[in-house]
């Protein structure tokens, strides 16, 4: 069957460049079940926790003896009689008022000690936690995801939801007691006015649930805005973005861009922040409003004779200890029904499933030969495009394979399925007979190391890039790793050495540079089996032939496969497979392939002319007649005698 269209097929593009989200629905969450969720990321901590709420119970009982001390101290002013027993009584309710107030400073230390520390332990496994579940996700999801947009649920989101963990958690907890107490002890001072004072507060309820809800879809909407503006960000002040945008004058266009995405975010921001004024303006008013008609009505009860003055000045102290918490209770309630939207977002991350993942009876892979089998695969990126097609081939341990054919025929997708970057949707690949699903992906990992065609490096030294492939190598390992890869010489004339940070994505060396870098790391971790991804497509004949001869040298005594559009960097395979349209459908040698006629001979004549193909052939027949008449050539022999036929041909031509 041939494979029509090229979405999801060429270069292993993965997906169609929606977001991962858009072909699996969200997971629609109550409120009350993210609280649940939220209440699971405290459970390491609880004994801290359990601390905590000692902590805040006793800061909120400590708290309600002011106002009943200074109710009794009025009540012994204003009382018949006088004396020493008075005076001894004042003095001791004033030095109990100073103590209290000492303690409870105390113990706010050491509240806010216990709160930090869980809050910033919360984060912290959060953080933890994503970023892990993020890397054990498949290349699909980066291939289909934007960059931006991850970093976004790391950052703005997981970072949002910081003041909900460390502060709103603690404020509820405390407020909640500080209501409680302060309830209790006013029932205590006189019930009567107590239902007074209260009556009111369920009215707020309502307001504070729509008020909460309109904040969270706002949030929710403003953090998306934010993600858009972060891959923007990510995109266009990178190097490569930078170079781009000034290449073809875009700036201007960039910048209408992100002034669209951040005029959004500010209209958004600013309008979750109004959302709710007016309510809590009515809210504090009232709180300062309820003291004064307790003096009024207390007044009148203290004329009549039904209370005495103390207990209504204390009652007047308590009610407005008690509306504060209570304002604060309703606006932390909407601030944690706000920060719902950011732990929702950041819970879809964490539920995302790993379509790669070890199997429960998973068993490393040891002693590596190297033999790669790919058994009647099939595969496709989305399911509208077959990407693969029943593709059998084998390759044999320390053998060299190339895979060559247009773009877009599948070569790359073969590579990707060998470390399983994807699975397979049909069929088996195996080394050494095992199938790659039933190995733990972590031995799969150190058995294979693959070069692409654009190296990836970080911001760092060339050292700690190079030593990326074995953490614990030696500075000497890493310097005969570079001098394997033709590197090491350059990189001593370099002012720092092996100490010279490379740049963003290595952006300060050559491609040629950083291709034998890669290759240096390649070297380092010597793997038995390797892939070597389009290693020298982009380079210039210099640099292409120094990298050929750096991937002999790696590739000798290692099962390898080369991914090739230049096909003279694959003459001397032990097999070529041409690939086209997922299917394999032309296998042997370069001269039998040229022999053959079909797709390989003309992808050759497209490169080089028949003129080449001519010299190859008498090539081809003097090392059979050099050899005794095509009997099998010794791989080192193969590869010295075949650099300087090549160089004389490129000569030539």
């Amino acid at each position: 069957m041939q494979v029509q269209g090229g979405a999801g097929r060429g270069g292993g593009g993965g997906g169609l460049g929606h977001t991962f989200f858009s072909n699996r629905q969200r997971p629609q969450r109550s409120s009350w079940a993210i609280l649940r969720r939220v209440a699971g990321v405290f459970r390491p901590y609880r004994l801290a926790v359990a601390a905590l709420l000692v902590t805040v119970t006793a800061s909120a009982v400590i708290g309600l003896a002011p106002p009943l001390l200074i109710a009794r101290i009025v009540d012994n002013i204003g009382g018949a009689g006088g004396g020493p027993p008075r005076a001894r009584a004042l003095d001791l309710d004033a030095l109990l008022i100073f103590v209290s107030v000492i303690v409870a400073a105390l113990l706010s230390v050491l509240q806010s000690y216990l709160n930090n520390g869980v809050g910033q332990g919360v984060m912290y496994d959060m953080r933890n936690r994503l970023y892990r579940h993020l890397q054990a996700m498949s290349l699909r999801f980066f291939t289909s995801t934007r960059s931006g947009e991850i970093l976004s649920r790391l950052n703005n989101d997981v970072g949002g939801v910081q003041d909900a963990v460390t502060t709103s958690f603690t404020n509820v907890i405390s407020n909640l007691i500080v209501v409680i107490t302060t309830v209790a002890a006013m029932v205590v001072l006189d019930w009567w006015l107590t239902l007074i004072a209260v009556l009111p507060l369920p009215l707020f309820i309502i307001p504070t649930r729509v008020v909460g809800a309109r904040q969270r879809a706002l949030l929710a909407r403003t953090q998306e805005r934010l993600g858009d503006m972060n891959a923007q960000l990510q995109e266009t002040l990178s190097v490569n973005g930078a170079l781009l945008t000034k290449i073809f004058g875009r700036q201007a266009y960039e910048y209408g861009r992100f002034d669209e995405t951040n005029r959004d975010v500010r209209t958004l921001t600013f309008s979750r922040l109004m959302t709710g004024r007016w309510f809590f303006m009515f809210l504090g008013l009232f709180g300062s409003v309820a003291p004064a008609l307790v003096y009024w009505y207390g007044g009148h009860e203290v004329i009549s004779g039904n209370i005495s003055a103390g207990e209504v000045v204390g009652f007047a102290l308590l009610i407005g200890r008690i509306f504060s918490p209570v304002t604060q209770l309703l606006s932390v309630w909407v601030t944690v029904q706000s920060s719902l939207a950011l732990f929702e977002r950041v819970f879809d991350y964490g539920d995302l499933p790993r379509e790669i993942d070890d199997a429960a009876d998973a068993t490393p892979l040891e002693h590596v030969a190297g033999r790669v089998t790919y058994d009647h695969v099939s595969f496709s990126y989305t399911k509208e495009i077959p990407a693969l097609t029943d593709v059998s081939l084998e390759i044999a341990p320390g053998r060299v394979a190339a895979l060559v054919g247009p773009s877009g025929a599948g070569k790359t997708t073969l590579t990707y399925l060998l470390p399983r970057l994807y699975d397979v949707n049909a069929g088996r690949v195996m080394i050494d007979g095992r199938d790659i699903r039933s190995v733990t992906l972590d031995s799969l990992s150190q058995a294979i190391g693959v070069v692409t065609q654009e190296p990836y490096l970080f911001h760092a030294t060339i050292r700690d890039n190079i030593r990326y492939a074995r953490p614990d190598a030696s500075d000497d390992d890493v310097r005969r790793a570079a001098h394997a890869a033709y590197i090491d010489e350059f990189v001593d004339g370099l002012p720092y050495g092996y100490e010279t940070i490379v740049g963003e994505r290595g952006y300060r060396l050559s491609g040629g540079e950083k291709q034998r870098v890669a290759i240096a790391r390649a070297v380092l971790k010597d793997p038995p089996i390797l892939i070597l991804d389009e290693a020298t497509s982009s380079l210039d004949s210099h640099s292409e032939r120094i990298i050929q001869l750096a991937l002999e040298d790696l590739s000798r005594g290692r099962t390898t496969l080369i991914i090739a559009h230049r096909l003279s960097t694959v003459l001397a395979a032990d097999v070529i497979f041409v690939v086209d349209g997922g299917h394999i459908v032309e296998q042997g040698k370069h001269a039998e392939l040229l022999a053959l006629g079909g797709l390989y001979a003309s992808l050759y004549h497209q490169q080089f002319g028949p003129g080449r193909a001519r010299r190859e052939d008498a090539n081809a027949g003097a090392a059979e007649v050099a050899d005794g008449g095509g009997a099998p050539v010794d791989e080192e022999a193969r590869w010295s005698v075949r650099a300087p036929l090549v160089e004389a041909e490129e000569l030539a031509e």
